[in-house]
Protein backbone atom coordinates (compact mmCIF):
# COMPACT_ATOMS: atom_id res chain seq x y z
CA UNK A 1 0.00 0.00 0.00
CA UNK A 2 2.92 2.21 0.53
CA UNK A 3 4.05 1.61 -2.56
CA UNK A 4 0.78 2.38 -4.58
CA UNK A 5 0.69 5.54 -2.21
CA UNK A 6 4.12 6.66 -3.92
CA UNK A 7 3.72 5.67 -7.11
CA UNK A 8 0.13 8.03 -6.89
CA UNK A 9 2.12 10.74 -5.20
CA UNK A 10 4.71 10.57 -8.00
CA UNK A 11 2.07 10.96 -10.60
CA UNK A 12 0.59 14.05 -9.38
CA UNK A 13 3.81 15.80 -9.53
CA UNK A 14 5.33 15.16 -12.81
CA UNK A 15 2.81 15.06 -15.72
CA UNK A 16 5.80 17.07 -17.56
CA UNK A 17 8.50 15.61 -15.86
CA UNK A 18 9.18 13.39 -19.65
CA UNK A 19 10.75 16.03 -20.86
CA UNK A 20 13.25 16.77 -18.54
CA UNK A 21 14.69 13.91 -20.45
CA UNK A 22 16.25 14.44 -23.94
CA UNK A 23 16.13 11.40 -25.47
CA UNK A 24 11.35 11.37 -24.68
CA UNK A 25 11.75 15.50 -25.75
CA UNK A 26 13.51 14.51 -29.09
CA UNK A 27 11.57 11.30 -29.99
CA UNK A 28 8.02 12.75 -28.54
CA UNK A 29 8.42 16.06 -31.24
CA UNK A 30 9.62 13.82 -34.03
CA UNK A 31 6.21 11.64 -33.37
CA UNK A 32 4.01 14.52 -32.98
CA UNK A 33 5.53 15.75 -36.52
CA UNK A 34 4.86 12.07 -38.13
CA UNK A 35 1.63 11.59 -36.43
CA UNK A 36 0.21 14.60 -37.91
CA UNK A 37 1.14 12.81 -41.38
CA UNK A 38 -0.25 10.40 -40.54
CA UNK A 39 -3.69 11.84 -39.34
CA UNK A 40 -3.73 13.90 -42.52
CA UNK A 41 -3.08 10.40 -44.87
CA UNK A 42 -6.04 9.39 -42.88
CA UNK A 43 -8.11 12.05 -43.71
CA UNK A 44 -7.23 11.93 -47.49
CA UNK A 45 -7.73 8.30 -47.80
CA UNK A 46 -11.27 8.68 -46.35
CA UNK A 47 -12.05 11.53 -48.54
CA UNK A 48 -10.61 9.97 -51.71
CA UNK A 49 -12.53 7.28 -51.56
CA UNK A 50 -15.94 9.54 -51.46
CA UNK A 51 -14.77 10.25 -54.39
CA UNK A 52 -13.93 7.16 -56.13
CA UNK A 53 -16.58 5.12 -54.77
CA UNK A 54 -19.30 6.86 -52.03
CA UNK A 55 -21.25 3.57 -50.93
CA UNK A 56 -20.76 3.79 -47.10
CA UNK A 57 -19.45 0.06 -47.24
CA UNK A 58 -16.46 0.99 -49.61
CA UNK A 59 -15.53 4.35 -47.38
CA UNK A 60 -15.63 1.67 -44.03
CA UNK A 61 -13.49 -0.16 -45.68
CA UNK A 62 -10.52 2.69 -45.85
CA UNK A 63 -10.79 2.45 -41.95
CA UNK A 64 -10.72 -1.41 -41.92
CA UNK A 65 -8.06 -2.36 -44.50
CA UNK A 66 -6.18 -0.01 -42.31
CA UNK A 67 -6.54 -1.45 -39.22
CA UNK A 68 -7.03 -5.07 -40.25
CA UNK A 69 -3.03 -6.00 -40.74
CA UNK A 70 -2.52 -4.13 -37.10
CA UNK A 71 -4.94 -7.55 -35.81
CA UNK A 72 -3.14 -9.60 -38.12
CA UNK A 73 0.80 -8.79 -37.59
CA UNK A 74 1.10 -6.98 -34.32
CA UNK A 75 1.67 -9.89 -32.15
CA UNK A 76 4.53 -11.00 -34.82
CA UNK A 77 5.92 -7.49 -34.76
CA UNK A 78 6.16 -7.69 -31.00
CA UNK A 79 7.86 -11.05 -31.28
CA UNK A 80 10.38 -9.21 -33.13
CA UNK A 81 10.42 -6.29 -31.02
CA UNK A 82 11.35 -8.15 -28.37
CA UNK A 83 14.34 -9.67 -29.25
CA UNK A 84 16.08 -6.92 -31.75
CA UNK A 85 17.57 -3.98 -31.71
CA UNK A 86 14.27 -1.88 -31.54
CA UNK A 87 15.93 1.85 -32.97
CA UNK A 88 17.26 0.13 -35.70
CA UNK A 89 14.70 -2.13 -36.43
CA UNK A 90 11.95 0.82 -36.38
CA UNK A 91 14.77 2.89 -38.55
CA UNK A 92 14.53 0.34 -40.81
CA UNK A 93 10.30 -0.28 -40.79
CA UNK A 94 9.93 3.37 -41.02
CA UNK A 95 12.26 3.40 -44.36
CA UNK A 96 9.79 1.21 -46.06
CA UNK A 97 6.25 2.85 -45.27
CA UNK A 98 7.94 5.99 -46.55
CA UNK A 99 8.55 4.44 -49.65
CA UNK A 100 5.09 2.86 -49.82
CA UNK A 101 3.36 6.64 -48.99
CA UNK A 102 5.26 8.17 -51.25
CA UNK A 103 4.62 5.48 -54.04
CA UNK A 104 0.64 6.28 -52.67
CA UNK A 105 1.09 10.19 -53.44
CA UNK A 106 2.29 9.78 -57.05
CA UNK A 107 -0.66 7.50 -57.98
CA UNK A 108 -2.80 9.88 -56.40
CA UNK A 109 -0.98 12.56 -58.13
CA UNK A 110 -1.06 10.34 -61.78
CA UNK A 111 -4.94 9.88 -61.50
CA UNK A 112 -4.24 6.23 -61.66
CA UNK A 113 -5.96 5.27 -58.50
CA UNK A 114 -9.03 3.04 -58.30
CA UNK A 115 -11.06 2.05 -55.29
CA UNK A 116 -9.29 -1.47 -55.40
CA UNK A 117 -5.47 0.20 -55.69
CA UNK A 118 -6.49 2.52 -53.04
CA UNK A 119 -7.35 -0.35 -50.80
CA UNK A 120 -3.65 -1.81 -51.24
CA UNK A 121 -1.99 0.91 -50.32
CA UNK A 122 -3.80 1.01 -47.04
CA UNK A 123 -3.78 -2.23 -46.29
CA UNK A 124 0.29 -2.04 -46.76
CA UNK A 125 0.25 1.27 -44.78
CA UNK A 126 -1.71 -0.41 -42.00
CA UNK A 127 0.51 -3.40 -41.97
CA UNK A 128 3.49 -0.71 -41.48
CA UNK A 129 1.97 0.34 -38.36
CA UNK A 130 1.76 -3.12 -37.37
CA UNK A 131 5.64 -3.63 -37.44
CA UNK A 132 5.93 -0.11 -35.58
CA UNK A 133 3.85 0.41 -32.97
CA UNK A 134 4.89 -2.41 -30.31
CA UNK A 135 8.56 -1.81 -30.71
CA UNK A 136 7.48 2.30 -30.55
CA UNK A 137 5.23 1.76 -27.41
CA UNK A 138 7.86 -1.02 -25.44
CA UNK A 139 10.58 2.12 -25.81
CA UNK A 140 8.90 4.37 -23.89
CA UNK A 141 9.94 2.49 -20.72
CA UNK A 142 14.04 2.92 -22.03
CA UNK A 143 13.23 6.76 -22.40
CA UNK A 144 12.33 7.87 -18.74
CA UNK A 145 12.64 6.52 -15.44
CA UNK A 146 9.59 4.07 -13.88
CA UNK A 147 8.90 6.83 -11.59
CA UNK A 148 7.37 8.85 -15.12
CA UNK A 149 5.77 5.79 -16.63
CA UNK A 150 2.84 7.00 -16.39
CA UNK A 151 2.84 10.65 -17.52
CA UNK A 152 5.02 9.14 -20.56
CA UNK A 153 2.50 7.29 -21.64
CA UNK A 154 -0.26 10.02 -20.85
CA UNK A 155 1.76 12.61 -23.00
CA UNK A 156 2.39 10.32 -26.10
CA UNK A 157 -1.23 10.15 -26.06
CA UNK A 158 -1.67 13.95 -25.98
CA UNK A 159 1.07 14.15 -29.12
CA UNK A 160 -1.04 11.79 -31.10
CA UNK A 161 -4.44 13.93 -30.11
CA UNK A 162 -2.19 16.97 -30.82
CA UNK A 163 -1.79 15.77 -34.49
CA UNK A 164 -5.29 14.89 -34.78
CA UNK A 165 -5.98 18.66 -33.75
CA UNK A 166 -3.44 19.80 -36.29
CA UNK A 167 -3.49 17.03 -39.17
CA UNK A 168 -7.48 16.54 -40.49
CA UNK A 169 -7.70 20.21 -40.38
CA UNK A 170 -4.38 20.62 -42.65
CA UNK A 171 -5.73 17.88 -44.95
CA UNK A 172 -8.72 19.61 -45.21
CA UNK A 173 -7.54 22.55 -46.51
CA UNK A 174 -4.45 20.91 -48.31
CA UNK A 175 -7.53 18.69 -50.49
CA UNK A 176 -9.12 22.20 -51.02
CA UNK A 177 -6.72 24.27 -52.19
CA UNK A 178 -3.68 21.53 -53.70
CA UNK A 179 -5.31 18.39 -54.27
CA UNK A 180 -6.48 14.88 -53.01
CA UNK A 181 -2.10 13.87 -53.28
CA UNK A 182 -1.13 16.63 -50.99
CA UNK A 183 -2.10 15.20 -47.82
CA UNK A 184 -0.26 11.63 -48.73
CA UNK A 185 3.00 13.73 -50.09
CA UNK A 186 3.49 15.66 -46.68
CA UNK A 187 2.68 12.02 -44.68
CA UNK A 188 5.82 11.20 -46.96
CA UNK A 189 8.04 13.81 -45.99
CA UNK A 190 7.07 13.16 -42.22
CA UNK A 191 8.44 10.18 -42.34
CA UNK A 192 11.90 11.47 -42.75
CA UNK A 193 11.32 13.58 -40.10
CA UNK A 194 10.72 10.19 -37.62
CA UNK A 195 13.75 8.47 -39.13
CA UNK A 196 16.18 11.26 -38.68
CA UNK A 197 15.07 11.38 -35.37
CA UNK A 198 15.48 7.84 -34.37
CA UNK A 199 19.55 8.44 -35.71
CA UNK A 200 20.08 10.58 -33.64
CA UNK A 201 18.78 9.15 -30.49
CA UNK A 202 21.54 7.38 -29.06
CA UNK A 203 20.00 4.73 -26.44
CA UNK A 204 22.38 3.28 -24.19
CA UNK A 205 24.11 0.03 -24.96
CA UNK A 206 22.43 -3.11 -24.15
CA UNK A 207 23.89 -5.69 -22.65
CA UNK A 208 24.67 -8.50 -24.28
CA UNK A 209 22.24 -11.95 -24.15
CA UNK A 210 23.68 -14.54 -22.49
CA UNK A 211 21.22 -16.79 -24.28
CA UNK A 212 20.39 -17.69 -28.11
CA UNK A 213 17.57 -15.69 -29.30
CA UNK A 214 13.71 -16.85 -28.82
CA UNK A 215 12.30 -18.72 -32.24
CA UNK A 216 10.14 -16.21 -33.52
CA UNK A 217 6.59 -18.98 -33.18
CA UNK A 218 7.76 -20.06 -30.04
CA UNK A 219 8.40 -16.48 -28.85
CA UNK A 220 4.90 -15.07 -30.11
CA UNK A 221 3.35 -18.62 -28.13
CA UNK A 222 5.18 -17.23 -25.35
CA UNK A 223 3.91 -13.89 -25.33
CA UNK A 224 0.34 -14.77 -25.90
CA UNK A 225 0.30 -17.18 -22.82
CA UNK A 226 1.54 -14.60 -20.76
CA UNK A 227 -1.59 -12.30 -21.85
CA UNK A 228 -3.91 -15.28 -20.94
CA UNK A 229 -2.41 -15.57 -17.41
CA UNK A 230 -1.95 -11.47 -16.74
CA UNK A 231 -5.29 -10.71 -15.15
CA UNK A 232 -4.31 -7.14 -15.24
CA UNK A 233 -3.70 -7.22 -18.84
CA UNK A 234 -6.90 -9.40 -19.28
CA UNK A 235 -9.23 -7.02 -17.54
CA UNK A 236 -7.76 -4.03 -19.67
CA UNK A 237 -8.34 -6.09 -22.81
CA UNK A 238 -11.97 -7.09 -21.61
CA UNK A 239 -12.86 -3.17 -21.29
CA UNK A 240 -11.09 -2.24 -24.42
CA UNK A 241 -13.67 -4.97 -26.21
CA UNK A 242 -16.37 -3.44 -24.92
CA UNK A 243 -15.40 0.48 -25.91
CA UNK A 244 -13.76 -0.34 -29.10
CA UNK A 245 -16.31 -2.60 -30.87
CA UNK A 246 -19.21 0.22 -30.56
CA UNK A 247 -16.76 3.97 -30.56
CA UNK A 248 -15.33 2.06 -33.90
CA UNK A 249 -18.58 3.23 -35.53
CA UNK A 250 -17.56 6.95 -34.61
CA UNK A 251 -14.39 6.96 -36.97
CA UNK A 252 -15.83 4.87 -39.94
CA UNK A 253 -18.63 6.93 -40.53
CA UNK A 254 -17.47 10.28 -39.82
CA UNK A 255 -16.45 10.91 -43.70
CA UNK A 256 -19.99 9.77 -44.57
CA UNK A 257 -21.86 11.79 -42.19
CA UNK A 258 -19.56 14.99 -43.33
CA UNK A 259 -20.31 14.76 -47.01
CA UNK A 260 -23.84 14.02 -46.03
CA UNK A 261 -24.60 17.08 -43.91
CA UNK A 262 -25.85 19.95 -45.64
CA UNK A 263 -23.08 22.42 -46.32
CA UNK A 264 -20.72 19.54 -45.70
CA UNK A 265 -17.69 18.38 -47.61
CA UNK A 266 -13.45 18.04 -47.64
CA UNK A 267 -13.19 21.06 -45.57
CA UNK A 268 -15.99 19.81 -42.73
CA UNK A 269 -15.01 16.90 -42.53
CA UNK A 270 -11.55 17.89 -41.75
CA UNK A 271 -12.78 20.49 -39.01
CA UNK A 272 -14.35 17.72 -37.67
CA UNK A 273 -11.24 15.78 -37.06
CA UNK A 274 -9.73 18.82 -35.97
CA UNK A 275 -12.39 19.68 -33.10
CA UNK A 276 -11.92 15.99 -31.69
CA UNK A 277 -8.20 16.50 -31.41
CA UNK A 278 -8.70 19.74 -29.93
CA UNK A 279 -11.71 17.73 -27.42
CA UNK A 280 -8.61 15.28 -27.03
CA UNK A 281 -6.28 17.83 -26.29
CA UNK A 282 -7.91 19.39 -23.76
CA UNK A 283 -9.41 15.87 -21.98
CA UNK A 284 -5.23 15.39 -21.48
CA UNK A 285 -4.71 18.47 -20.14
CA UNK A 286 -7.29 18.11 -17.20
CA UNK A 287 -6.57 14.38 -16.84
CA UNK A 288 -4.35 14.19 -13.98
CA UNK A 289 -7.12 16.42 -11.89
CA UNK A 290 -9.97 13.65 -13.06
CA UNK A 291 -8.14 10.95 -12.35
CA UNK A 292 -7.12 11.69 -8.82
CA UNK A 293 -10.99 12.74 -8.26
CA UNK A 294 -12.65 9.92 -9.87
CA UNK A 295 -9.94 6.84 -10.18
CA UNK A 296 -8.96 5.41 -13.17
CA UNK A 297 -12.30 3.02 -13.95
CA UNK A 298 -14.58 6.07 -13.20
CA UNK A 299 -12.38 8.24 -15.58
CA UNK A 300 -12.71 5.39 -18.00
CA UNK A 301 -16.37 5.02 -17.37
CA UNK A 302 -17.50 8.70 -17.87
CA UNK A 303 -15.08 8.89 -20.80
CA UNK A 304 -17.49 5.95 -22.28
CA UNK A 305 -20.42 8.29 -21.75
CA UNK A 306 -19.41 11.29 -22.76
CA UNK A 307 -18.37 9.37 -26.41
CA UNK A 308 -21.47 8.18 -26.45
CA UNK A 309 -23.01 10.83 -25.88
CA UNK A 310 -21.19 12.54 -28.85
CA UNK A 311 -22.14 10.16 -31.05
CA UNK A 312 -26.05 10.62 -30.07
CA UNK A 313 -25.16 14.33 -30.79
CA UNK A 314 -24.15 13.25 -34.32
CA UNK A 315 -26.71 10.74 -34.76
CA UNK A 316 -29.40 14.10 -34.27
CA UNK A 317 -27.79 16.57 -35.98
CA UNK A 318 -27.47 18.36 -39.24
CA UNK A 319 -25.88 21.34 -38.29
CA UNK A 320 -22.42 22.35 -38.73
CA UNK A 321 -21.96 24.00 -35.79
CA UNK A 322 -23.74 21.39 -33.57
CA UNK A 323 -21.84 18.52 -35.16
CA UNK A 324 -18.48 20.47 -34.61
CA UNK A 325 -19.55 20.73 -30.72
CA UNK A 326 -20.32 17.08 -30.50
CA UNK A 327 -16.83 16.33 -32.30
CA UNK A 328 -15.16 18.20 -29.32
CA UNK A 329 -17.23 16.41 -26.40
CA UNK A 330 -16.33 13.19 -28.56
CA UNK A 331 -12.40 14.30 -28.17
CA UNK A 332 -13.05 14.52 -24.49
CA UNK A 333 -14.75 11.25 -23.74
CA UNK A 334 -11.94 9.60 -26.79
CA UNK A 335 -8.83 10.43 -25.00
CA UNK A 336 -10.07 9.41 -21.45
CA UNK A 337 -10.37 6.14 -22.29
CA UNK A 338 -7.39 5.62 -24.67
CA UNK A 339 -5.19 7.04 -22.00
CA UNK A 340 -6.63 4.99 -19.33
CA UNK A 341 -6.51 1.35 -21.17
CA UNK A 342 -3.07 2.43 -22.34
CA UNK A 343 -1.95 2.96 -19.03
CA UNK A 344 -3.55 0.28 -17.64
CA UNK A 345 -1.55 -2.16 -20.50
CA UNK A 346 1.73 -0.91 -19.89
CA UNK A 347 1.85 -1.22 -15.89
CA UNK A 348 0.53 -4.71 -16.16
CA UNK A 349 3.57 -6.11 -18.30
CA UNK A 350 7.59 -6.66 -17.19
CA UNK A 351 10.25 -5.43 -19.48
CA UNK A 352 10.84 -8.76 -21.48
CA UNK A 353 7.56 -8.92 -22.90
CA UNK A 354 6.09 -5.64 -23.12
CA UNK A 355 6.18 -5.82 -27.03
CA UNK A 356 4.66 -8.56 -27.02
CA UNK A 357 2.10 -8.06 -24.11
CA UNK A 358 1.50 -4.52 -26.03
CA UNK A 359 0.80 -6.18 -29.62
CA UNK A 360 -1.83 -8.19 -28.20
CA UNK A 361 -3.43 -4.85 -26.38
CA UNK A 362 -3.37 -3.47 -29.95
CA UNK A 363 -4.59 -6.77 -31.66
CA UNK A 364 -7.73 -6.23 -29.65
CA UNK A 365 -7.83 -2.12 -30.09
CA UNK A 366 -7.56 -2.31 -33.53
CA UNK A 367 -9.33 -5.51 -34.45
CA UNK A 368 -12.16 -4.56 -32.58
CA UNK A 369 -11.83 -1.59 -34.83
CA UNK A 370 -11.51 -3.01 -38.00
CA UNK A 371 -14.36 -5.65 -37.27
CA UNK A 372 -16.59 -2.55 -36.32
CA UNK A 373 -15.85 -0.53 -39.20
CA UNK A 374 -16.88 -2.99 -41.02
CA UNK A 375 -19.79 -3.87 -39.24
CA UNK A 376 -21.19 -0.29 -38.71
CA UNK A 377 -20.41 0.49 -42.59
CA UNK A 378 -22.86 -2.13 -43.26
CA UNK A 379 -25.71 -1.48 -40.81
CA UNK A 380 -25.66 2.27 -42.39
CA UNK A 381 -25.89 1.22 -45.54
CA UNK A 382 -29.01 -1.19 -44.70
CA UNK A 383 -30.64 1.81 -42.67
CA UNK A 384 -28.53 5.40 -42.28
CA UNK A 385 -25.39 6.45 -40.61
CA UNK A 386 -27.60 8.87 -38.64
CA UNK A 387 -29.46 5.40 -37.60
CA UNK A 388 -26.19 3.50 -37.11
CA UNK A 389 -24.54 5.78 -35.00
CA UNK A 390 -27.73 6.20 -32.49
CA UNK A 391 -27.17 2.23 -32.09
CA UNK A 392 -23.46 2.35 -31.85
CA UNK A 393 -24.08 5.17 -29.04
CA UNK A 394 -26.41 2.46 -27.24
CA UNK A 395 -24.07 0.18 -27.25
CA UNK A 396 -21.48 1.94 -26.11
CA UNK A 397 -23.37 2.69 -22.75
CA UNK A 398 -24.59 -0.77 -22.55
CA UNK A 399 -21.48 -2.45 -22.87
CA UNK A 400 -20.36 -0.44 -19.14
CA UNK A 401 -22.57 -2.82 -16.39
CA UNK A 402 -20.99 -5.72 -18.90
CA UNK A 403 -17.36 -4.89 -18.43
CA UNK A 404 -17.64 -3.25 -15.59
CA UNK A 405 -16.00 -6.17 -13.11
CA UNK A 406 -12.67 -5.69 -15.34
CA UNK A 407 -10.94 -3.00 -13.20
CA UNK A 408 -8.10 -1.52 -14.79
CA UNK A 409 -5.09 -0.47 -13.36
CA UNK A 410 -4.40 -3.60 -11.18
CA UNK A 411 -0.72 -3.55 -11.85
CA UNK A 412 -0.35 -0.42 -10.06
CA UNK A 413 2.38 -0.49 -7.50
CA UNK A 414 3.69 -3.37 -8.85
CA UNK A 415 7.39 -4.16 -9.29
CA UNK A 416 8.44 -5.68 -12.83
CA UNK A 417 11.69 -5.34 -12.61
CA UNK A 418 14.08 -8.24 -12.64
CA UNK A 419 14.45 -10.52 -8.95
CA UNK A 420 17.91 -12.19 -7.98
CA UNK A 421 15.94 -14.37 -5.50
CA UNK A 422 15.91 -17.75 -8.32
CA UNK A 423 19.16 -18.98 -8.28
CA UNK A 424 20.21 -20.56 -11.80
CA UNK A 425 19.29 -24.16 -12.19
CA UNK A 426 22.31 -26.89 -11.73
CA UNK A 427 23.53 -28.86 -14.71
CA UNK A 428 26.13 -31.50 -15.20
CA UNK A 429 29.22 -30.84 -16.98
CA UNK A 430 28.41 -33.54 -19.69
CA UNK A 431 25.47 -31.55 -20.18
CA UNK A 432 26.96 -27.77 -20.88
CA UNK A 433 26.01 -27.46 -23.90
CA UNK A 434 22.15 -28.75 -23.70
CA UNK A 435 20.62 -25.25 -24.20
CA UNK A 436 18.12 -26.92 -26.77
CA UNK A 437 17.58 -30.08 -25.26
CA UNK A 438 13.85 -30.43 -24.31
CA UNK A 439 10.80 -30.40 -23.25
CA UNK A 440 12.36 -29.77 -19.61
CA UNK A 441 10.60 -31.32 -16.55
CA UNK A 442 11.06 -29.33 -13.02
CA UNK A 443 9.54 -31.11 -10.10
CA UNK A 444 9.65 -29.44 -6.66
CA UNK A 445 8.28 -31.08 -3.68
CA UNK A 446 6.73 -29.39 -0.65
CA UNK A 447 5.83 -30.98 2.92
CA UNK A 448 2.37 -29.62 4.22
CA UNK A 449 0.49 -30.65 7.41
CA UNK A 450 -2.77 -31.38 6.53
CA UNK A 451 -5.16 -28.63 8.27
CA UNK A 452 -3.38 -26.13 5.60
CA UNK A 453 -3.94 -28.21 2.44
CA UNK A 454 -6.86 -26.26 1.18
CA UNK A 455 -4.88 -22.74 2.17
CA UNK A 456 -2.24 -24.35 0.10
CA UNK A 457 -3.79 -25.28 -2.86
CA UNK A 458 -5.63 -21.79 -3.34
CA UNK A 459 -1.77 -20.41 -3.24
CA UNK A 460 -0.28 -23.08 -5.54
CA UNK A 461 -3.17 -21.60 -8.05
CA UNK A 462 -1.80 -18.11 -8.00
CA UNK A 463 1.47 -19.24 -8.45
CA UNK A 464 0.68 -21.50 -11.39
CA UNK A 465 -0.80 -18.30 -13.17
CA UNK A 466 3.49 -17.07 -12.62
CA UNK A 467 5.23 -20.11 -13.66
CA UNK A 468 2.54 -19.59 -17.25
CA UNK A 469 3.67 -16.45 -17.80
CA UNK A 470 6.48 -17.09 -17.68
CA UNK A 471 7.25 -19.65 -20.04
CA UNK A 472 5.45 -23.48 -18.72
CA UNK A 473 3.37 -24.75 -20.96
CA UNK A 474 1.88 -26.94 -18.80
CA UNK A 475 1.67 -27.02 -14.94
CA UNK A 476 0.22 -29.43 -12.21
CA UNK A 477 0.11 -30.35 -8.85
CA UNK A 478 0.04 -34.00 -7.10
CA UNK A 479 0.07 -36.04 -3.55
CA UNK A 480 1.81 -38.53 -2.48
CA UNK A 481 -0.51 -41.72 -2.21
CA UNK A 482 1.67 -43.16 0.32
CA UNK A 483 2.80 -39.87 2.04
CA UNK A 484 -0.20 -37.31 1.81
CA UNK A 485 2.26 -34.24 3.35
CA UNK A 486 4.23 -34.64 0.27
CA UNK A 487 3.45 -32.62 -2.87
CA UNK A 488 4.94 -32.32 -6.20
CA UNK A 489 4.20 -29.47 -8.64
CA UNK A 490 5.73 -29.97 -11.30
CA UNK A 491 5.62 -28.34 -15.15
CA UNK A 492 6.93 -28.56 -18.80
CA UNK A 493 9.11 -26.03 -20.87
CA UNK A 494 9.90 -26.45 -24.58
CA UNK A 495 13.89 -26.01 -23.65
CA UNK A 496 16.85 -25.11 -21.50
CA UNK A 497 17.43 -22.40 -22.75
CA UNK A 498 13.45 -21.30 -22.05
CA UNK A 499 13.47 -22.59 -18.34
CA UNK A 500 17.32 -20.48 -18.10
CA UNK A 501 14.79 -17.64 -19.47
CA UNK A 502 11.80 -18.16 -17.43
CA UNK A 503 14.82 -17.31 -14.73
CA UNK A 504 16.05 -14.25 -16.15
CA UNK A 505 11.82 -13.33 -16.79
CA UNK A 506 10.88 -13.62 -12.61
CA UNK A 507 10.23 -10.34 -11.24
CA UNK A 508 10.14 -8.73 -8.12
CA UNK A 509 6.10 -9.01 -7.80
CA UNK A 510 6.15 -12.79 -8.48
CA UNK A 511 8.63 -13.28 -5.80
CA UNK A 512 5.67 -12.62 -3.17
CA UNK A 513 3.61 -15.52 -5.33
CA UNK A 514 6.19 -18.06 -4.47
CA UNK A 515 6.35 -16.50 -0.87
CA UNK A 516 2.71 -17.33 0.01
CA UNK A 517 3.25 -21.12 -1.75
CA UNK A 518 6.25 -21.98 0.80
CA UNK A 519 4.84 -20.46 2.87
CA UNK A 520 3.51 -23.60 3.64
CA UNK A 521 5.97 -25.43 3.45
CA UNK A 522 6.87 -27.81 6.92
CA UNK A 523 10.39 -29.72 5.85
CA UNK A 524 13.49 -28.85 7.62
CA UNK A 525 15.40 -28.17 3.92
CA UNK A 526 14.06 -25.51 1.44
CA UNK A 527 11.40 -27.39 -0.96
CA UNK A 528 13.33 -29.77 -3.29
CA UNK A 529 13.85 -28.93 -6.80
CA UNK A 530 14.60 -30.99 -9.43
CA UNK A 531 15.25 -30.96 -13.51
CA UNK A 532 14.26 -33.18 -15.97
CA UNK A 533 15.73 -33.40 -19.29
CA UNK A 534 13.81 -35.37 -22.64
CA UNK A 535 15.93 -37.99 -24.61
CA UNK A 536 17.30 -37.18 -27.78
CA UNK A 537 15.28 -39.53 -30.45
CA UNK A 538 18.68 -42.23 -31.03
CA UNK A 539 18.32 -41.88 -35.09
CA UNK A 540 17.24 -37.99 -35.58
CA UNK A 541 18.54 -36.39 -32.17
CA UNK A 542 15.22 -34.50 -32.05
CA UNK A 543 13.90 -34.02 -28.47
CA UNK A 544 11.11 -37.26 -27.38
CA UNK A 545 7.70 -35.24 -26.56
CA UNK A 546 6.76 -35.56 -22.84
CA UNK A 547 4.00 -38.39 -22.15
CA UNK A 548 3.65 -37.07 -18.42
CA UNK A 549 0.08 -36.79 -16.91
CA UNK A 550 -1.94 -33.95 -17.47
CA UNK A 551 -3.05 -31.45 -15.29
Amino acid sequence: MQEFSKVVNQSRQSAWSPFRHSAFTLLWTATLISNIGTWMNDVGAGWLMTELSPSPGMVSLVSATTTVPIFLFVLLAGALADRVNKRRYLIIVNTVLGIVIALLAFATLSGKMTPGVLLVFTFLIGTGAAFIAPAWQSVVPALVPQDTLSPAVALNSLGVNISRAIGPALAGLLITVVGLSAPFFVNAISSIVIIGALILWKPPPEEPPRLPPEPIAGAMLTGFRHAMHNAALKATLLRALGFFSFASAYWALLPLFARGIPGGGAALYGLLLGAIGAGAVTGALILPGLRRRMGINGLTTGGTITTALAMAILSMSHNPTLTVIASFIGGLGWIAVLTSLNVSAQIALPNWVRARGLSIALMVFYGCMAAGSTFWGQIASLTSVHFALLLAAAGLVAAIPLTWHALLGQGQGHDMSPATSWPSPEMAEDLASSNDRGPVLVTITYEVDSEETEAFLAAMTGLSGERYRDGAHDWGIYQDAASPRLWIEWFFLHSWAEHLRQHERHTKHDVLDHARAHAFHRGIRPPEIRHYLAPRNSRTGAPVPPKGPKA
